[in-house]
């Protein structure tokens, strides 16, 4: 008994000295813990609402219970399938152009012309700094259809750049003996590429691909809203669009956090599908 009180007093004293020693550490982390808190966790006490009848003069507590009559009004909304339909669309859409970051990554990887590389690098990163509104001003004045190719192929534009850096950071880390063992053994470029390069991006590539799959229902609001009109609005209505209508313009907020927990319950179930699948197929996964 003597020896396991010990024993848990040791571990005590282990655990607070490995968390003084990296004190600094833990102190550089603390802020974005609590920005996470504040932002993320506190407001979920409101998700409440999507189940009540929701009224600012009875407060959260105060509105009438109402279970699942909003969640249900949404299935039933005339344009529901449209809506749901333009969003995956526009996601799946994206899935396609998914590799395209991973083929530049690996192209850029293999310049060997250093200043040639860096005037690439400058000139794709440097879209992802252009305003999403003025990137939106420049695509209505160049474009007026086809709505959701547009759409997916300018976000590539913007992205692409910046989308490259985490390939290209793991890149760095192949070993380079590796690489000229291969060279040695006579292996071409496209042969190095297939079966030392892209079986070291392949946990990466898995992991932000899950990760992507997590968000097909979430297609980001503020460039579908600057790029929606009249002409276009058949096609460019999404869940995101549709909830700030109901929810901003229509003050109906119930039923717009309805919408919102729907959409991230298919996010979540869509994750841990695909997260679940990977791991069985190639041993790598979230959790």
């Amino acid at each position: 008994m003597e020896k396991s009180i010990d024993v848990k007093r040791k571990r005590r004293h282990d655990f607070l000295k490995r968390l003084w020693r990296g004190r600094v550490l833990y102190l550089m982390i603390l802020p974005p813990i609590i920005t996470v808190f504040i932002f993320h966790y506190i407001p979920l006490y409101g998700v409440q609402i999507a189940f009540k009848n929701y009224k600012t003069s009875l407060g959260i507590w105060g509105s009438e219970w109402v279970g699942l009559k909003y969640f249900i009004k949404f299935i039933e909304y005339p344009y529901f399938s449209r809506i749901m339909w333009n969003t995956l669309w526009i996601n799946l859409l994206s899935l396609v152009l998914y590799p395209i970051p991973i083929i530049f990554s690996l192209m850029l990887n293999e310049m060997r012309n250093l200043k040639l590389k860096k005037v690439c690098q400058t000139i794709t990163y440097a879209p992802y700094f252009v305003s999403t509104v003025v990137v939106c001003s420049m695509i209505i004045m160049f474009l007026s259809r086809a709505f959701a190719p547009i759409h997916c192929i300018s976000g590539l534009w913007q992205s692409l750049g910046w989308g490259t850096i985490i390939y290209t950071a793991t890149l760095s880390g192949v070993s380079p003996e590796l690489v000229e063992a291969a060279r040695i053994d006579g292996a071409s470029r496209l042969q190095i590429i297939w079966n030392v390069h892209l079986p070291h991006l392949k946990p990466t590539i898995i992991t932000l691909f899950i990760l992507r799959m997590g968000s097909m229902l979430s297609v980001g609001f503020e460039k579908i809203f600057l790029l929606q009109n009249g002409l276009n609005r058949d096609v460019a209505s999404v869940i995101s669009t549709y909830t700030y209508e109901m929810g901003i313009l229509g003050n109906q907020f119930s039923y717009s956090a309805a919408i919102g927990l729907f959409n991230n319950l298919i996010n979540i179930t869509l994750i841990v599908i695909a997260n679940t699948i990977s791991k069985k197929v190639s041993e790598t996964g979230l959790w």
